[in-house]
């Protein structure tokens, strides 16, 4: 069984998921929403809050030709500098976020999107890495990560089987002794559709990693899910208003729904318990009402059993109905009135 740890919080599939809050570019601007973005992650039972840790000179280049323009989809229009510079976390509001993080007892980390990214967060002593699916073909990114030592997590989007192979074996090569891989479609928003969540075990059994879901559709169903199929954590954007306008806010789930996908998620992963045909405990009560054999009406002593004088009702203290061809034929060794249950104590 694999598992990772990160801030003491065990993961994997004997442990319910760990559900990650993605704060991204949700703070728009304002440090204070940021810090209220950790506080209701915290109120809605998130295991850990996700930053982004980059400035637009660090991800991109300040260049307006159309290489650098996004066409079509939610930011359509815009240079990739001019998005980063509005999104991005200012540095200095790093510490302070942890610090709150800290104080309120919830994990917090962040996905670094080059190597002065990692230092910042290393001197924050952050107690784990995030590799951002558009980051997952940056393998030297990946080695300066994994030369910290501290536990890894890949997310997988737009990456196929031998890019996440390459990925991986990035981070092995760079000292990562905790790693885990994320299923991941990079659409903002994503259809459910687009997931194909039969994907997950088979990461399971071809990378042998603890795998989880980077989740972009607009509810928690796709999320939830993937815990039947093993996702042993699941990462979702995540705002405290939705139509609040800044860049990632229409597709973030908002306090309500964050809670809910931490209940349900842990719900789902409490359902799968383990292979097991016995009766359970919630059963125990309701067994006496199963069907059984019963007479149906007044037989003396010496009478034969025929078809018309017993009957497969509830509840469930005669034979089992399946004895009900030994019964019929038989003689009874005692007077028994209608709604006596049949018992082979009193059958010849």
């Amino acid at each position: 069984m694999q598992e990772i740890k990160i801030a003491g919080r065990l993961i994997g599939s004997g442990h319910p998921p760990y559900v990650i809050a993605e704060l991204s570019a949700n703070h728009n601007g304002k440090l204070e929403t940021a810090l209220r973005i950790i506080e209701e992650a915290k109120n809605a039972g998130a295991d850990a809050v996700k930053l982004q840790t980059y400035k637009p000179d660090t991800i991109t280049l300040n260049c307006d030709s159309d290489e650098f323009k996004i066409q079509g989809g939610l930011w359509d229009g815009r240079t990739l500098y001019d998005l980063y510079e509005e999104a991005h976390m200012p540095w200095e509001w790093h510490k302070p976020l942890f610090d709150r993080a800290r104080e309120l007892g919830i994990t917090i980390f962040s996905s670094p999107f080059d190597k002065t990214a990692i230092d910042l967060l290393e001197d924050l002593n952050a107690p784990a890495y995030k590799i951002a699916s558009f980051e997952a073909v940056d393998l030297p990114l990946i080695k300066y990560a994994a030369s910290t030592g501290k536990p890894m997590i890949i997310s997988t989007g737009m990456a196929d089987a031998e890019e996440i192979a390459e990925a991986i074996e990035a981070a092995r090569e760079g000292g990562c002794k905790e790693l885990a891989v994320l299923h991941c479609v990079s659409g903002y928003p994503a259809p459910a559709e687009d997931y194909n969540l039969r994907t997950i075990p088979d990461m399971i059994e071809r990378f042998g990693l603890v795998t989880g879901l980077s989740d972009h559709t607009l509810d928690n169903t796709t999320a939830i899910a993937s815990v039947v199929l093993g996702s042993s954590v699941i990462e979702k954007h995540f705002t405290l208003d939705r139509s609040g306008g800044g860049p990632d806010d229409s597709f973030s789930l908002e306090p309500s729904e964050l809670a809910a996908l931490c209940q349900g998620a842990k719900t789902a992963w409490s359902a799968l318990g383990r292979v097991d045909y016995g009766r359970k405990s919630s059963e125990q009560g309701n067994a006496k009402f199963r069907r059984s054999l019963y007479f149906v009406r007044d037989l003396k002593a010496g009478d034969v059993v025929s078809g018309d004088a017993v009957r497969s009702v509830r509840p469930g203290f005669g034979l089992a109905p399946k004895h009900l061809p030994q019964v019929i034929g038989r003689r009874v060794l005692k007077d028994v009135g209608c709604g006596t249950p049949i018992d082979w104590s009193i059958l010849q």
